[in-house]
C-alpha cells in the first residue's frame, strides 16, 4: 500500500501533503515524526475519496491490513482548511455482535454497549440517512438500549445491522464522500472562502475505545485560554469517553490541571497528566504553534488522536503569536502575518462575550465593529438626555443626519432602518469608535409611536434595553455578557513589529479634538481628513451659521462669519497641538447649505424668531435652497466659487491657528484641501483667495509660515483631468465613497437595499462601498496617479475615503502607488498591520496574511 500514495499508511515519510490529503493527515504525520503515541492511522487522498463518491472503493483489505484484526476504526475528514468543516466523524467502526461479546468480558457489558450503541445509532443517521427520531424513544444506554436500537435499524431498513468490518467501513467512507460533494455541503463551504473543487481528504484510524475498568477516557488539552491567550492549562476530561464527550453541554467533566472548584486529571491520573503536558509543549516547539490535543486515556496511558490549533479570540491570536515570536519559535514577521487584520477590531471595542446566549431579534449591516447595550431612544435630544444622567442608550433613527451627531457622541451605539457600508450612520460611527448597525430594514420602524416590531412580532419602546453587536450585524433583545476591550502589551508589541515592515503611510479621518486624540493613541501619522463642516453643527453656531446663509450680500456674509472665526482658530489651533506637528489635511467646507437650515415647521418658525424674520421669508428662503439632487448639486468647490467668504473665513482660522500652535512645538505646515474638483479653473480661483489670505496673515502677524494646498478627487472627471490640475496642487486625495457613487451612478445611502442581492448573483463580486472597485474605480485612480505624476513628479497622492482602512482596499493602494491611506481612527491599527503583512508578503513573494493553518 505504501507504493500508493492516494492510500497510505501514515508515517514520516510517507507522501501526504495538505495540499492532496488534507491537514488533518499532514498533522498527524508530524505528530508521527515527533515520535508521539499516536495510533496507527491510514490516510486517503482527495483523488482517493472523489473516486469513493463516484463508486470507486479502494482496496479495502489493504487497508484493514495495517490495523490488528480486533481493533475499531474510526473515520475522520480532512480538509485542507479546517475552517471549511467536512462530514462528521463515524467513531467504533467494527463493532459487531462478536466484538461486543468480547468487549463485555474484557471490559464490562456497560462500557462494550456504549461503544455498540454509539456506532449503531451514528451508522444509521449517517451512513444508511435514517431519520434521528428514531431513537427519541431509546432512553437506556445499556444492553437494554442497544437492543432497542439494533431492532429499530432493522425495522426502518429491513435488514440486519452489517457485521462485516470491511463492509461497514466502505459504507462508512462513501457516505463521507457523498455527503462532501453535496450541493448543499460544497454552498456552505464556499460560503466560508474554500474554491468550488476543493477537495476532502479521510483519515482512518485505530481507535483507543476510553472505556475499561482502569482510568480511561478522553478529552482536550491546550498550554493556553482560548479566549484570552493567557498562558494556562484549560481544556476538559471525561473518563470513560470517546471523542470530544467532554465538551459536550451538560456532561460532568473534570479539570485538567488542580482546580479548587473540582477533581482534576492531575490528582486522578499525574503520570498521564505529566504526559500531556510535555507532549502539547514538545508539539509547540516542533510545530510552531499552540496546539489544542485531543487525547485518549486506555489504563493510565496516554494516547494522541489529533492536533489542531487551539481555536482563539482575536486577542488570543495576538498575544499567542507575540508569546511565540518572544520565545523564538517564530519570527516577529510571521507573527505579524498569523493575525488577521480585521480581528483586531475586537480589541479595540467592546465585544458580545463569545459563550454569551444570544437572543437575536434581527440582523442587519454591520456597519462599524464593536458591542453597546442601552436603552432605546428615538431622538438626538434623548440620547443627550440620557447621557447627561450615565444611562447607556441606543439611538435608534431610520437615517442618521448632520444634526444627529451630538446625539450619536451620545449613545452608546446607533440603529438605523436605512443606508449602507457608506451612509452617514456608518461613517460617523466608525469615525468615532461608536457600534454601528445600518439598513435593518426586517424590523418596523414606527417612530411616531416611538416603538420597534421585531420580525417575531415582538415590540420594543423607548426605554427597552436592546445590544447591537456591530461586529457581526445583530441585534440583540436585553443585555448579554460582555468582554472588554484590550489594547494591552502583546497588541503594541505587534503593531510595533507591523510599523517597522510596512511601506505605506496610514492617517487618520478626524473631524474633532476627540477624534485627533484617538488618532494619536492609536499611532496614526497625521490627520489625512478634517471634515470641517461638522463643526458647524454645535447649537452656539449653528444659528451664526443660518444666519450667514440669510446674509443678501458678500459683506454681510463676511460679517456673519467673522463671529465663527475664532470658534474655527480655536478648533484647529487644538487638532495641530494634539498632533504635535504631524500633518494635518483640513478640507474646506463641502456639504450644500441647505442642510443647515431646518425642514420641519417648527424648525423654521424657530428660526424665523432667532433671526427676527416673518416664517414666509424663512420659507421661501428654504424652498429656494432645495436642490433635486443635492449630492451632485451646489456643494464642495462649487460653494467656493460662489459664496468664497466660507472659505476666506476658514482659510484664515486654519492660518492664524498654524501660527498659534507653532509657538510652541515644532512648527506646522497645515494642509489645505478644496472638495470635489473637476476643472482646473476651479483650483485656480480657489487657490488664488486662499494665497491672499495666507498673505494678508502673515502681513498682519508679521510672521511667515508654510502650507501645503491640494484638492480632493472624487469625481471621474477630475481623476481624468489629473494631469491638469496636478500642477497647481501639492497634494491630490482621492475620496473614494463619492468617487465610486459616481463612477457606478450608486447613492452610498440606498445601495445597502439591493446590494447583497448583486453580491449574491454575482454582479459585483463584493460591495464597491466596502471594498475598493479594482475594475472600474481602480483605473481611475491608475489613470489620475499616472497622469499627476508626469505633471508633477513630486505631488503626494492618498486615500481618504473609507476604503482606506480596508485590507483588501490598501493593496490596490499599494499597488497604485499611493503614499499613503487615511482611515477612521478606530481603523488606523487594521490598517497599519494590513499594509505590514502586504509589504512583508511583497519581500517574499507570496500572498498577504496567508491563512495559517495546521
Amino acid at each position: 500500500m505504501q507504493n500508493n500514495p492516494d492510500v497510505t499508511l501514515i508515517t514520516p515519510t510517507a507522501p501526504v501533503a495538505t495540499a492532496t490529503h488534507g491537514g488533518r493527515a499532514k498533522c498527524l504525520q508530524r505528530l508521527n515524526r515527533l515520535d508521539l503515541p499516536v495510533p496507527p492511522t491510514v490516510a486517503l487522498s482527495f483523488k482517493a475519496v472523489h473516486a469513493i463518491a463516484a463508486g470507486q472503493l479502494p482496496d479495502l483489505e489493504a487497508v484493514l491490513s495495517q490495523f490488528d484484526t480486533t481493533a475499531l476504526l474510526c473515520v475522520r475528514p480532512s480538509s485542507e482548511d479546517p475552517d471549511w468543516g467536512g462530514p462528521n466523524a463515524v467513531l467504533n467502526i467494527g463493532m459487531n455482535d462478536e466484538r461486543f461479546a468480547a468487549l463485555t468480558a474484557e471490559m464490562g457489558e456497560q462500557a462494550a454497549a456504549a461503544l455498540y450503541l454509539r456506532f449503531v445509532q451514528s451508522y444509521a443517521v449517517h451512513v444508511a440517512r435514517l431519520d434521528p427520531d428514531l431513537f427519541d424513544a431509546v432512553e437506556s444506554d445499556g444492553a437494554v438500549g442497544l437492543r432497542h436500537s439494533l431492532r429499530a435499524y432493522e425495522d426502518e431498513t429491513e435488514e440486519p445491522f452489517p457485521q462485516d468490518r470491511g463492509e461497514q467501513l466502505g459504507a462508512v467512507l462513501r457516505s463521507m464522500a457523498r455527503a462532501w460533494e453535496g450541493t448543499s455541503a460544497r454552498l456552505l463551504r464556499q460560503a466560508k472562502g474554500a474554491p468550488a473543487d476543493a477537495g476532502l481528504g479521510l483519515v482512518v484510524q485505530e481507535m483507543i475505545p476510553g472505556f475499561g475498568r482502569g482510568e480511561c477516557g478522553s478529552g482536550v488539552f491546550q498550554l493556553v485560554d482560548p479566549v484570552t491567550g493567557a498562558q494556562q492549562i484549560t481544556g476538559r476530561y471525561l473518563s470513560q469517553s470517546q471523542g470530544r464527550d467532554a465538551l459536550g453541554p451538560g456532561v460532568e467533566a473534570i479539570y485538567l490541571e488542580r482546580d479548587p472548584r473540582g477533581p482534576s486529571l492531575e490528582e486522578l491520573a499525574p503520570e498521564a497528566f505529566a504526559a500531556l503536558k510535555d507532549h502539547a509543549a514538545l508539539m509547540r516547539r516542533k510545530l510552531r504553534a499552540e496546539m489544542q490535543v485531543e487525547f485518549v486515556i486506555e489504563n493510565g496511558h496516554v494516547h494522541i488522536l489529533d492536533g489542531v490549533r487551539v481555536p482563539r479570540s482575536s486577542r488570543a491570536a495576538v498575544r499567542i503569536a507575540v508569546r511565540l515570536a518572544e520565545d523564538g519559535v517564530i519570527s516577529p514577521q510571521e507573527a505579524v502575518m498569523r493575525v488577521e487584520p480585521h480581528s483586531l477590531n475586537e480589541l479595540l471595542h467592546r465585544q458580545v462575550h463569545p459563550q454569551a446566549r444570544r437572543d437575536v431579534l434581527t440582523s442587519a449591516i454591520a456597519a462599524s465593529p464593536g458591542a453597546a447595550t442601552g436603552r432605546i431612544v428615538f431622538t438626538a435630544a434623548e440620547a443627550q438626555a440620557s447621557a447627561a444622567r450615565g444611562d447607556p442608550c441606543i439611538l435608534v433613527r431610520r437615517e442618521t443626519s448632520p444634526e444627529d451627531v451630538r446625539g450619536m457622541h451620545a449613545a452608546a451605539g446607533v440603529l438605523t432602518e436605512r443606508g449602507g457600508m457608506t451612509s452617514h450612520a456608518a461613517v460617523i460611527g466608525r469615525g468615532l469608535g461608536l457600534p454601528c448597525i445600518v439598513g435593518a430594514s426586517e424590523i418596523r420602524f414606527q417612530t411616531k409611536k416611538r416603538q420597534l416590531v421585531a420580525p417575531d412580532g415582538r415590540v420594543l419602546r423607548t426605554g427597552d434595553i436592546i445590544t447591537i453587536d456591530g461586529s457581526s450585524g445583530q441585534v440583540l433583545a436585553g443585555e448579554p455578557a460582555m468582554l472588554e476591550a484590550a489594547q494591552d502589551e502583546s497588541f503594541q508589541t505587534l503593531m510595533a513589529w507591523a510599523d517597522a515592515e510596512r511601506d505605506i503611510g496610514i492617517r487618520a479621518n478626524a473631524d474633532t479634538p476627540a477624534d485627533a486624540q484617538t488618532a494619536r493613541n492609536f499611532n496614526a501619522q497625521g490627520i489625512g481628513l478634517c471634515r470641517t463642516e461638522h463643526m458647524f453643527f454645535e447649537p452656539g453656531r449653528l444659528t451664526v451659521m443660518r444666519e450667514m446663509i440669510f446674509a443678501e450680500t458678500a459683506a454681510g456674509r463676511s460679517a456673519v462669519l467673522e463671529r465663527l472665526l475664532p470658534m474655527q482658530r480655536e478648533d484647529f489651533v487644538q487638532l495641530f497641538r494634539i498632533m504635535e506637528g504631524q500633518p494635518v489635511c483640513i478640507r474646506l467646507f463641502d456639504p450644500p447649505l441647505h442642510e443647515f437650515l431646518p425642514t420641519s415647521r417648527q424648525g423654521q418658525r424657530e428660526l424665523a424668531e432667532a433671526l427676527d424674520l416673518p416664517v414666509s421669508n424663512v420659507e421661501r428662503r428654504v424652498d429656494a435652497m432645495s436642490e433635486y439632487n443635492p449630492m451632485l448639486g451646489l456643494r464642495g468647490v462649487r460653494l467656493g466659487v460662489t459664496v468664497p467668504e466660507i472659505y476666506d473665513m476658514q482659510a484664515r482660522a486654519i492660518f492664524e491657528a498654524t501660527l498659534e500652535a507653532s509657538k510652541k512645538g515644532e512648527p506646522v505646515v497645515p494642509e489645505v484641501m478644496i472638495p470635489l474638483v473637476s476643472a482646473r479653473r476651479e483650483v485656480e480661483l480657489v487657490k488664488t483667495r486662499i494665497d491672499a489670505v495666507a498673505a494678508a496673515v502673515a502681513f498682519e502677524r508679521g510672521q511667515e509660515f508654510d502650507y501645503r494646498l491640494g484638492v480632493m478627487t472624487e469625481t471621474p472627471r477630475a481623476c481624468l483631468r489629473a494631469g491638469e490640475i496636478a500642477p497647481h496642487t501639492a497634494f491630490m486625495s482621492f475620496g473614494t465613497n463619492d468617487l465610486t457613487q459616481m463612477t457606478y451612478g450608486l447613492s452610498r445611502d440606498d445601495a445597502g437595499r439591493f446590494m447583497s442581492a448583486y453580491v449574491r448573483k454575482g454582479v459585483f463580486e463584493e460591495d464597491p462601498f466596502h471594498v475598493l472597485d479594482a475594475d472600474g474605480v481602480g483605473e481611475l485612480l491608475s489613470l489620475a496617479v499616472e497622469r499627476a505624476r508626469a505633471a508633477q513628479p513630486g505631488i503626494t497622492l492618498s486615500i481618504c475615503g473609507e476604503h482606506g482602512g480596508n485590507p483588501e482596499s490598501i493593496r490596490l493602494c499599494r499597488e497604485v502607488g499611493f503614499d499613503y491611506v487615511s482611515c477612521s481612527p478606530f481603523r488606523v491599527p487594521v490598517a497599519r498591520l494590513a499594509a505590514a503583512q502586504l509589504a512583508i508578503a511583497a519581500k517574499l513573494g507570496g500572498e498577504p496574511n496567508p491563512k495559517f493553518k495546521m
